[in-house]
């Protein structure tokens, strides 16, 4: 299990500027509970003000965790990605997860997982910075 206490730095795979998407949404909530929030995807430059990472290997390698908002399909390929480049804590949000992912996290014993459990409803006892 994936202890929040420590998170500080987080990256989210599939924030979009969609404000109507959990890849915003979840972005907005983080930042708002004093999370360093890094958006990641190829499409945007800029998302809420924050300054997007094209591809998960462009990660300053003191991001603490990783969340998935992608669908599976994505998020097998950028989590296979991210770990060659030495990230170790994974986050997959309800629907970015799949049996396959499951598979390989159990390959990745180094690694840390959290898969169905909602990053907005595990942090919402950390109040605004």
């Amino acid at each position: 299990m994936i202890k929040l206490g420590d998170v500080k730095k987080v990256a989210i795979i599939g924030a979009t500027v969609d404000r109507e998407k959990y890849g915003n949404i979840i972005l907005r909530d983080l930042r708002s509970k004093g999370y360093q929030v890094i958006p990641v995807n190829p499409k945007y430059a800029e998302i809420e003000g924050i300054p997007v990472v094209k591809d998960v290997t462009e990660l300053p390698k003191d991001v603490d965790l990783i969340i998935f908002v992608v669908p599976p399909q994505v998020g097998i390929e950028q989590l296979e990605k991210a770990y060659q480049v030495g990230f170790r804590k994974f986050w997959f949000q309800p629907g970015a997860e799949s049996e396959a992912i499951v598979e390989l996290s159990k390959k990745l014993r180094d690694a840390e997982f959290s898969f169905i459990r909602c990053i907005m409803v595990e942090t919402s006892s950390r109040h605004s910075i």
